[in-house]
């Protein structure tokens, strides 16, 4: 076990690093202006979210992977279909419900929406999802035919929320998709489809696990735009305090406190969960329920350092940073954007989930380390937009509407498993470090230069261009990959006419 540990440590470090890297250097170069103590708090928290994420990867690998895959598999396996729906929408509802993002989310929105009232329509919406994707899983039914749909009717809504003149909120209502799927959720939701796939699905439609993410981000957009449509108040937005305390510690036992509250609400749905489905249908034993108890110990404990450590220093330096870059020219805050969402990607507790079941279900195909540079190279450019929109002022449909469409269109060419990854992704990329460091950047940034009655209009929305990106990047991999494998196929057919004419003939006979 500790040998394991200490191999996490390393690899948080390695992502983790840079981060803090990029923000000394920009503070030794004058770009941010930053005291000798808020530097002090901002190196000490960087350890806290090292330990955080070695310990919440660790626990992710020896417990919600593990548990997703056994409900999934035991439950389909057993050929109780309907516990199976009973449980995937009931573990949606709840983990959902206890999202801590989530009730950020709905803090924002409170002027327009009632907030327990969102926080619940957002829970049935990731729920109902969820099941549908467990029924295009066990129904063989096409992935991007269901996401074309729900996107279509998704930006029809969009339509009429701007022809009622609430356009404001539409950034807003995309970001809700990246806040639902978080680090507790994520691996769980994805080991549930592996497991679900492993029985109904065939080796070859290695495609079949993946979309469940997918669908559980796209349901609370729609379901957020629905309650906009419906609403007639209009949102009265106010900045949060983004100043730093003067006292680390004080503020990290603080935050540590609220978020053993918070993400063990979250934990200990799963955990009641497990227990009741593995003692009522499963009966795995004594052995392995004590083995998940402690793979979720560590994932929760993991989970609770990074958030405090992220919210108690990461946030208002974020912001900070965001504002600072209000004095540079537009193509220094571009170049810094992009290496910032490059180096945020790597530190994502749930990225190196993802890619990891990637590689094993799809049996080397898809490198780990591809996968990881499509993601840095999109997530970089989808900051680097972000802040462009900041800069010049232009409506968030400018990026999503085309970025869409040219993902659908894609998805047309390149392999159902890109496709399938790409959708996922999206869901993935979009974690706590994101809506917790980068989020904070481009509210800075717009307040510096837009004033902060504009950052409904231009400061959110960068929540869900970082979704966006994975899928074009993920596409584009695969186009990549169908040339590379049609350049093969050419040179193969190369050598096969150059061999001599007798070994063909002998070869045939």
């Amino acid at each position: 076990m500790l040998k394991e540990l200490f191999s996490e440590l390393r690899k948080s470090s390695v992502s983790v690093l840079p981060i803090y890297a990029l923000v000394i250097v920009l503070y030794f170069c004058g770009a941010i202006s930053l005291s000798g103590y808020e530097i002090f708090s901002f190196s000490i928290a960087t350890i806290f979210i090292i330990l955080g994420i070695s310990l919440f990867n660790y626990g992710a690998e020896h417990a919600m992977t593990p548990i997703g895959k056994s409900i999934g598999k035991g439950l389909t396996r057993q050929g109780k279909t309907w516990v199976l729906f009973l449980v995937v929408f009931i573990f949606g509802l709840a983990i959902t419900v206890a999202e801590p993002d989530l009730s950020v989310l709905a803090l924002q929105t409170s002027s327009v929406l009632n907030s327990l009232f969102l926080i619940i329509a957002v829970g049935v919406s990731v729920g109902f999802f969820l099941l549908l994707a467990v029924l295009k899983l066990i129904r063989k039914r096409s992935l991007i035919k269901i996401l074309s749909v729900a996107y279509m009717f998704a930006f029809g809504l969009v339509a009429l929320i701007a022809y009622q003149g609430k356009e404001n909120m539409v950034a807003l209502c995309f970001d809700s998709g990246g806040v639902t799927t978080g680090p507790m959720t994520v691996p769980f939701i994805m080991a549930l489809g592996a497991g679900i796939a492993s029985v109904v699905a065939q080796k070859s439609e290695r495609d079949a696990s993946f979309g469940f993410i997918a669908l559980a981000s796209i349901g609370p957009v729609i379901i957020v735009l629905v309650l906009t449509l419906f609403s007639n108040n209009k949102i009265d937005y106010s900045l949060a305090d983004y100043s730093l305390s003067d006292n680390f510690f004080s503020s990290y036992g603080h935050y540590l406190l609220e978020k053993l509250k918070d993400v063990g609400l979250n934990v200990g749905v799963l955990y009641v969960c497990y227990l009741i489905i593995e003692l009522a249908f499963l009966h795995s034993g004594k052995d392995k329920i004590l083995r998940m108890t402690g793979g979720l110990l560590f994932a929760f404990f993991g989970l609770v350092i990074f958030l405090a450590a992220v919210d108690c220093t990461y946030i208002g330096v974020g912001f900070k940073l965001g504002k600072n870059l209000g004095n540079l020219s537009p193509a220094i805050i571009i170049i810094i954007a992009f290496a910032i969402g490059a180096l945020t990607v790597l530190a994502e507790p749930a990225i190196k989930i993802l890619i990891t079941q990637v590689e094993e279900l799809t049996n080397g195909l898809i490198k780990r380390k591809n996968m990881l540079i499509a993601l840095a190279i999109g997530v970089g450019v989808a900051i680097s937009l972000a802040m462009i929109r900041i800069i010049f002022k232009f409506s968030l449909l400018y990026i999503v509407l085309p970025g869409y469409l040219l993902c659908f269109i894609l998805s047309f060419f390149v392999p159902k498993i890109y496709v399938a990854i790409a959708f996922d992704s999206g869901g993935v990329a979009s974690g706590p470090l994101t809506s917790s460091f980068i989020l904070p950047i481009a509210l800075g940034l717009c307040t510096a230069l837009n004033g902060v009655d504009q950052i409904l209009n231009f400061g959110f929305g960068i929540v869900s261009l970082v979704a966006l990106s994975p899928l074009l990047s993920i596409e584009i991999l695969g186009v990549i990959s169908l040339f590379n494998n049609k350049r093969r196929a050419k040179k193969e057919i190369k050598r096969v006419l150059k061999e001599d004419d007798n070994i063909i003939i002998s070869f045939g006979e």
